[in-house]
Parts: structure tokens; sequence; C-alpha cells
């Protein structure tokens, strides 16, 4: 008979106390596979009856007891351990750590182990050794009870083990189930199983191993979440991933998107690549730095096992090819392709944002999640599908070229299908129908078509009625994510300069506040008629009402060495300009008939197209309950 959960065998004959040891059965008879609790199939290891073991026998001291040391992959060399290694700086540790120092000594690897997590901020009230073995004898110590079952959290979710042994695979149940018990706010938690059964080769007993997993998922420390707790988070950190491989990785981006009904999926399974498909020396390294810097970290080297992947491949081997299952069996597989150190090499070479800057981008993608009412668990329709081929229909670009071109705008607006604000060709060539058909819709695509069938155009991340809180002056805003691209006859995306240089843009101090830009000579040039437009004077924003999420990448979070390089959007009675510094992206005059094109500093873009031309047509989408 197979049990679901923790099974204990009965057995009428045993001792006071507790249960007898099960006889092992020949042969390894665990695996994985799926039973139904109540209504829900949980994704777990399924242990034979025969192959259970007492839970009330005293687990040995020090650490390893829980390995199966034939199933690891090389043994760890021992090393001698500095007696002072454990006090030295978090910037030095950081060094240590992303060399693979620890990897040099286990017994090194435990004592850093137990001692960053005990320094790790969390909630006054947290669940600790004590609290575990009072919880597990009270649970397990009922010889009434012989089947517990995993807690629901762990719905959908796999089980790896890491090359535990049998009672460490019970370890990892009891441990979990436990959490579960103690932690009732937790309703979803793919990551959680992985880290328990990497924490149980370094923990001295369960109770220490619950200890600090305790402490990981009671982490209260600002902008920083080691382990998602629900599916909103797990949702709202895979968006933030796809954001980031969107504007990190854009090859791979690029080849996923062309090969993938649903990219969303693919990069919903980031977590899984590196604590479920690494194999174990590798897994074990990215638990190293996780502890000491973070999730963020984990984003860069998800990023950089994409950059690697896309390497590895061409898009006509993908042709036909399940994409995720195909990353999957990649990573898997690592070992063939690159060695872990010159993965965490590449890893740490890619520049991100500061810790807050992706938190306000994870917040922001939770709350548009939670506004499609996105909560519990269930299936997320991908960009591909927003965007209808057979219903969409748009007089400059076809339903598959706006399938890239919504490939790229930021994950929480791809939730949404495309909705036509205005066109040229319905609205007529009128700058103030532009600006009344436009405002109130947050954010927007521009897509114009010249004369000579050249195709271009914007992604602007604010309402254009932000113009009107200047005055009588013409301003730039805006924020980070806006980009402008080319979609015929070349497709290309140009981002904010800051995205591939993010260590040219330091954070600013709480206590500091943006001072004005400095205003060129002219917003508008001469359009191509010949036609002067006037000058204006250019202001920052005004800053945001109280209590409203800061927008992610907004230039007031950033000390820019040049001021000219964050000119985003701006408009007047004059016309439109997209892009500043140096010259202009896009401008168009206030007929809509007439636009300029040329490098600016903002985007560091080439002309888009012929840098003077006529405007043949031009449409602004904008997103659906958006």
């Amino acid at each position: 008979m197979l049990q679901v959960g923790l099974s204990l065998p009965h057995s009428p004959g045993g001792a006071a106390g507790g249960f007898p040891m099960a006889e092992p059965a020949e042969g390894d008879n665990t695996g994985t596979g799926q039973e139904v609790l109540g209504s829900s199939p949980v994704t777990i290891v399924i242990t034979s009856e025969a192959d259970t073991w007492d839970i009330d026998a005293a687990s040995c001291l020090g650490c390893g007891q829980f390995v199966d040391w034939d199933r690891m992959p090389d043994p760890e060399q021992q090393a001698h351990i500095p007696r002072d290694i454990l006090s030295k700086p978090p910037k030095e540790l950081k060094k240590l750590a992303r060399e693979g120092y620890w990897a040099a000594s286990r017994a090194l690897r435990a004592q850093v182990y137990h001692q960053l997590i005990q320094q790790v901020a969390c909630r006054l009230v947290t669940p600790d050794a004590l609290v575990y073995r009072d919880v597990a004898s009270r649970l397990f110590g009922m010889p009434s009870v012989s089947s517990h079952p995993l807690p629901e959290f762990l719905e959908g979710c796999s089980m790896p083990t890491y090359c535990l042994n049998l009672e460490g695979v019970t370890a990892l149940k009891k441990i979990l189930i436990c959490v579960g018990n103690l932690f009732p706010d937790i309703t979803y938690s793919p990551i959680l199983p992985s880290l328990v059964a990497l924490l149980l080769h370094y923990s001295e007993d369960e109770a220490q191993c619950f200890e600090n997993i305790s402490r990981l998922i009671a982490s209260n420390a600002p902008h920083t979440s080691y382990i998602d707790q629900s599916f909103l988070a797990h949702q709202a950190s895979c968006m933030t991933f796809g954001d980031l491989a969107n504007k990190h990785c854009p090859a791979a981006h690029k080849l996923i998107a062309s090969t993938s009904e649903n990219v969303f999926e693919v990069y919903s399974e980031w977590l899984s690549w590196l604590f479920h498909d690494l194999p174990f020396n590798y897994a074990i390294r990215v638990f190293d730095v996780y502890l000491l810097e973070g999730q963020k970290v984990l984003y860069r080297i998800a990023l950089a096992l994409l950059k690697q992947y896309r390497l590895s491949v061409t898009s006509a081997e993908l042709e036909g090819t399940d994409i995720k299952a195909d990353l999957q069996a990649f990573v898997q597989n690592i070992a063939e392709h690159v060695s872990v150190d010159k993965l965490l090499e590449r890893a740490f070479g890619i520049r991100l944002f500061s810790r807050k800057e992706i938190w306000l981008l994870q917040m922001a993608n939770r709350k548009a999640l939670m506004e499609r009412g996105i909560t519990m668990v269930q299936s997320r329709q991908s960009f591909h599908l927003a965007v209808d081929m057979q219903n969409f229909s748009s007089s400059i670009v076809t339903a598959q070229e706006m399938r890239i071109v919504w490939s790229w705008i930021p994950e929480r607006f791809s939730l949404f299908p495309p909705l036509l604000l205005f066109s040229t060709s319905e609205d007529g060539c009128s700058l103030q129908r532009f600006y009344t058909c436009c405002e109130g819709y947050e954010p927007t695509v521009l897509l114009i078509k010249t004369t000579e069938g050249e195709v271009c155009g914007a992604f602007l991340s604010s309402d254009w009625s932000e113009r009107k809180k200047n005055g009588a002056t013409s301003g730039f805003f805006g924020t980070g994510e806006c980009f402008v691209f080319t979609v015929h006859p070349e497709t290309e995306r140009y981002e904010w300069v800051f995205i591939k240089k993010p260590e040219l843009a330091k954070a600013v101090p709480r206590s500091r506040q943006r001072s004005p830009s400095p205003s060129p000579a002219s917003l508008l040039g001469s359009s191509p008629d010949g036609h002067s437009t006037s000058s204006n004077h250019l202001t920052v924003p005004t800053p945001q009402r109280k209590g409203r999420l800061s927008p992610f990448l907004a230039i007031r979070h950033f000390l820019l060495p040049s001021k000219t390089a964050s000119m985003f959007m701006s408009g007047s009675r004059e016309g439109i300009v997209i892009g500043g510094g140096g010259g202009q992206a896009l401008s168009l005059d206030a007929s809509l008939l007439w636009g300029h094109t040329e490098h600016c500093e903002t985007f560091d873009n080439p002309p888009l197209c012929q840098e003077n031309f006529k405007v043949q047509l031009l449409e602004v989408w904008g997103f659906q309950n958006a």
C-alpha cells in the first residue's frame, strides 16, 4: 500500500513510546507521483510502507546523516578553516561565497549557513528548534495516526531530494508538515521543498533545519524576500523575471517569443531551473550566494542560464520543439555547457538595478495581477494570447508583428489585450484629438507608418495628461520603461540607455530630492516643410501624490550623470517629442503629418526611419481594463 505524505508503519508489538524501525526493502522503492488530498492534487515523493522509518529514532549529531553519499556527485575537499572566517565583513563574505570558498569544507558551509540565517532580520515571534521538537512530538508521536498528508501549499509542486537518504526524505516531509502547521498563512510555495532539502545536507538535526528555514520564511527585511509564500507573490516574481529577461536577454527573449505560444509559461519555470533542474553541485553554489544576497541574485543566475541557452541553440533547431522542456533539459545538463564558476561569473556580470527598484517592479506586477483577479492558483494568458490573431486589426502592423511589439512591453501590461485609442485614418490628423483620445490611458503604444512604408513607434509609460502638470511650460515626463522601436524593414527595440548600464545611474538617498532639469534651446526642431516651431522650457515632473506606489524606473530614484539622458516623452500645442538629449528619437508636428527622427541620448538609438519623414498613418494603442 502506498501512503501519501509521511507514512508510518503500524506494529501491534511495537516498543513502548514509539514504533519499531521498519526494515528497508531491497532496492530503492521511492519515486515521484501524484495523489489527491481532498480535491487538490499534490506532487510529492511517494514512499512505500516498507521503506518508512521510525519517527522517534533520535537524529545523529553532526551534519551528513541525511545524505546518501553513494549518490553525491563528488566528495567535498576538507580544507583548513581560518578561525576568523565568520567574523569577516559582509562584503568580503559575498566575495568568498561567489568564488566558492564554502565548497572547500562541509563543516565550514554548515557553520556559515547557520550563522548567516541567524542574522536574518525576521518577525519577533518565529518558531525555533524547541518549538519544532514540541510540535513534531505532538504530530508524529501518536500511534493511532499512521499517515500525515503534506501541506496544501505544495499543490502542484515537485519535491527534489538532492541525494537525501531515506532518513533525509522523511525528515524533509516532517519539516514541511510542521511548516504547514506553524505557518498557516503560506498558501503556495514551490521553492520551499528544495530549500529544506539543501539545508538538511548541512544541518545537525531536523530541529536546526526547521529553525533555519523558519527564519527565511519569517524574514522582514525591507525590500527583501527569500521565499514567496502565495500564488500571487510567486506569479509576480515570474512576471518580474520575464521583465528582466526582456530587458537583459533580448536575443534569448526574441528567440523564445518567436518559437513559443506562451512565453510567460516558459519564464514561470525560472525558479525550478535553479532549485530543481540544476545538479546538486550547482544548486548548492546558488544557495551559497542566495543566503547572503537574497532573491536578486536568483534573478541574475537565471538570466545567465537564459543567455547561455541562447548561445547553445539556433532558431532552426527550435522549430517544432517544446522550448519549455528543452530549456529544462539544458539546465539539467548544464555541466556540458559551462562550469559553475563560469556561470556565476557571468551572472554577476549582469548589471541589474537596485534591490528597491526590483521590489517596486514586483509590487507593480502584484497590483496588476490583483486587478485581474489572479490571486489563486490558475493559468495566466500570455501576451501571445492577448493579441487575438483572428480579431486583431491594424492599418499599420499585422497581428504577428503586434505580437512581437507586445512581447517587449512589461509583463503587467501584457496581461491585457490591445485597444485602439486613436487613428489618423479614423480620427483625422489633429494633435488635440490625439490628446483627447489618449488621455486617461497609461501606458500607450504609438505606431507610425511613413509614406515610404517604414514602420516605427514607441512604448510610452505615462498618461499624456501628465504634460499639463507643468503649466505653460513643456516638460519631459515618463519613466525608464519607455522605449522606441522599428518594425519595418527591420525589427529592433531601443531602451533607456541606463538599462544596459545601470551602474551609471546610482540610487538617490531617501533624504535627497531631484533638482531641476536643464532646458535645451529647443523642444522641437524644424519640420520637413521648413516651418519652425517655438522653443520651450523643460522642467522635471512634479512629485507623485502621497500614498501612491512610486513607479518602476522613475528618474527621481537615480542620480544620473546626464539629465539629458532621461527625456522620455513630452507634449505641447506645437507637437510631441519622444526621447531627448542631443537630438530627438521621434518628433511630430501639430498636424501629425510631418516628423523627424535622429539619435538621442535617452535611448541611444539610430534614426528609426528616414530622418525627415511624412506620416502616412498613425495609431495609438492602449490596454483594455488597464
